[in-house]
């Protein structure tokens, strides 16, 4: 059956960013992006409150950005995406109710898919459709998780492991605020550790002794070594070297998230590595795992920093892929739910809600 291109528009709201993206048939059509980060700046972390009036106030401007930056009109639109969870609770639903009442007035589908199958998507944007397999590490402020990815929309999504704590994000926002680096952490350490020295501390790299589950990680204990640190530097008086403590601390973060990504690629047979999320724009990460994977002889899938962090084109994405899968689309009743838990990139009605 042939019917119109699906231009598909994606909206965003899990955490801070609220994002619109459009895509067509795996093209990225345009973009926009507006981000409530500086207003959290002086709490030291999303404050979803904050979060959730900033998507209300930004939501009609972001999306006629992507409308101009696409170079489309709002009734092009032939499907509407969002991330119906997991995120922030206030802030999911202001991005979903935005979507459910564009796809009512549009008389178009809506499709509720999961955040973390949209930063696996992000890639395929840039680097076309992913690979019959492949090793996905999805690493940002909220989540640390290694997927075994086959077909992103038709197959069931198989979780290989998770943090047991702080995500890698959190643990980088965390020991920034340690050495007075500010918020966002990540984005601080690396300008601070770009001066240091990455072997001036030998900080630990938790969970790769032989024994420990090979694809769960654990940051807790690092930056509790980091703040253990500064503090006995601080009980001599002397000066903390915030570069050098900078470096030490991302380099393990970094070596953690590399070693066990691989150790998944080789385990499963496979070739291919994909790092999303928006620590994936981490230089250090970037490198080490290029460096990595060419000694493996694995192929190394990052997408640019532009979509990264959370963004409404990858939710576009995921619509624009389970569109030309044939998916049955979501009801308009369908919930947000903050802690869904990744089986797929669809999420389901939950049991109860009205269809």
């Amino acid at each position: 059956m042939t019917g119109p291109v699906p231009v598909v528009l994606g909206v965003e709201s899990s955490c801070d960013e609220t994002g619109f993206g459009i895509v067509s048939e795996g093209r990225l059509l345009g973009q926009g992006l507006a981000s409530s980060a500086a207003q959290h700046a002086d709490f030291g972390g999303v404050v979803p409150e904050i979060a959730a009036r900033a998507h209300l106030e930004a939501a009609v401007p972001t999306l006629r950005i992507a409308l101009a930056d696409a170079g489309v009109s709002l009734s092009d639109i032939t499907h509407v995406a969002a991330t119906s969870g997991p995120g922030l609770a206030t802030a999911v639903h202001v991005g979903l109710a935005a979507a459910k009442s564009i796809a009512w007035s549009l008389d178009v589908p809506l499709f509720g898919v999961h955040h973390l199958a949209g930063h696996a998507a992000a890639d395929t944007l840039e680097h076309g459709p992913l690979p019959a397999q492949s090793i996905v590490l999805i690493v940002s402020g909220g989540h640390t998780s290694i997927l075994h990815v086959g077909d992103l929309v038709r197959d069931p999504i198989v979780h290989l492991g998770d943090t047991l704590d702080d995500a890698a994000g959190e643990a980088f926002d965390k020991v920034a605020r340690l050495l007075g680096l500010g918020y966002p952490g990540g984005p601080a350490i690396s300008r601070a550790a770009l001066t240091g020295d990455t072997r001036a501390f030998t900080f630990p790299r938790a969970m790769l002794r032989s024994g420990d589950d090979p694809y769960i990680f654990s940051f807790s204990g690092l930056k509790t070594a980091v703040a253990r640190t500064v503090e006995t530097i601080e009980r001599r008086g002397d000066a903390v070297p915030v570069a050098d403590i900078a470096a030490s601390f991302e380099q393990a973060v970094v070596d953690v998230l590399v070693t066990k990504s691989l150790r998944a690629v080789r385990d499963k047979g496979l070739g291919t590595l994909v790092i999303v999320g928006g620590v994936a724009a981490n230089a250090r990460l970037r490198a080490v795992a290029q460096e990595r994977c060419d000694a493996a002889g694995v192929e190394l899938r990052v997408p640019p920093m532009s979509l990264c962090t959370d963004n409404g084109a990858m939710i576009a994405a995921v619509g624009d892929l389970l569109v030309r899968s044939g998916a049955e689309p979501s009801p308009l009743g369908i919930s947000a739910d903050p802690s869904a838990v990744l089986h797929g990139a669809q999420l389901p009605l939950p049991e109860g809600s009205a269809a």
